[in-house]
């Protein structure tokens, strides 16, 4: 057994250890690391005894102080709950317009409702309310059934050719391949294309006279009592072009939005209208 060897100028032994000439020294640790260390030892096991920890086959040991973090999220949650429900119990006998002119129910509503789109209308409308091809933007001035809150409230709560709801939205255009021949269909895909800058004239304005301007009316300013879409705003849902607006002539595609009351209540469709309302494009 060799013999420890000893630092000539700190008088410690070494470990052996040498990295080009120089030396590890084989220093103890500092005793209040060491007692600290253990300290952490004892601790440690207490807390497993005192709290939730060792692992089970199908749950854990209790811990003797009986804590839950689930019953610690349970009473938060029923504190949240409890704190709010003077506001939920108001929005659910306002009417959206009263809602509205309330800033403490309006401000309420708004933060509630935008909870209540990003779980239900994302997926459709985005994340930003813009939409996209076929679904509807939510930030602009264009409503097919209308942009006043009650009108909006309607909507959601009752869907768009939802089936299983009598009051959902209904409409549909006929699709024009069986009453007007190709030709027919692209002189008429003309004029409604020209018709958010300058109407053209001709063959196409006669046919769209004749053929649209019951439901879109002269101008193509559309109807939202029956949500028929405007052609003259310049907003489209399925294409601005004139091959995308003919597709839609030919054999026209309707949206589908489910009726929301059902499924969310009353009240979480007031809060969603009024969030709606709010992005901008409400009238």
């Amino acid at each position: 057994m060799s013999e420890k060897e000893i630092d000539d100028v700190t008088g410690v032994a070494t470990t052996g250890h040498e990295w080009d000439g120089i030396k590890e020294l084989n220093n103890p640790l500092p005793r209040w690391w060491v007692w600290t260390f253990y300290a952490t030892i004892v601790w440690a096991f207490a807390y497993t005894i005192a709290y939730p920890a060792w692992p089970l086959i199908s749950s854990a040991t209790g811990g003797m102080l009986g804590y839950s973090s689930r019953q610690e999220v349970r009473a938060a949650l029923d504190a949240a709950e409890a704190s709010k429900a003077d506001y939920v119990t108001a929005v659910a006998v306002a009417s959206v317009d009263d809602i509205l002119i309330d800033d403490a129910l309006r401000t309420f509503a708004t933060a509630a409702g935008a909870a209540a789109y990003k779980v239900n209308c994302v997926q459709c409308h985005g994340s930003g309310a813009t939409g996209s091809a076929g679904y509807p933007s939510l930030n602009d001035d264009s409503w097919l059934w209308g942009g006043k809150p009650e009108d909006i409230r309607l909507t959601i709560a009752h869907g768009i050719r939802f089936v299983g709801d009598d009051m959902t939205r209904l409409s549909e255009m006929p699709a024009f391949a069986d009453i007007l021949s190709e030709t027919e269909i692209g002189e008429l895909a003309g004029h409604v294309a020209s018709m958010s800058a300058t109407p053209s004239t001709g063959a196409g304005a006669d046919l769209y006279a004749a053929n649209c301007a019951a439901c879109h009316g002269d101008a193509g300013e559309g109807m939202v009592e029956l949500g028929v879409p405007n052609l003259a705003d310049a907003i489209w849902l399925y294409g601005a072009s004139k091959e995308e607006i003919a597709a839609q002539i030919r054999a026209p595609r309707h949206g589908v939005m489910p009726a929301w009351q059902d499924r969310l209540g009353e009240t979480t469709v007031k809060e969603l209208a009024v969030y709606v309302h709010s992005l901008g494009g409400g009238q």
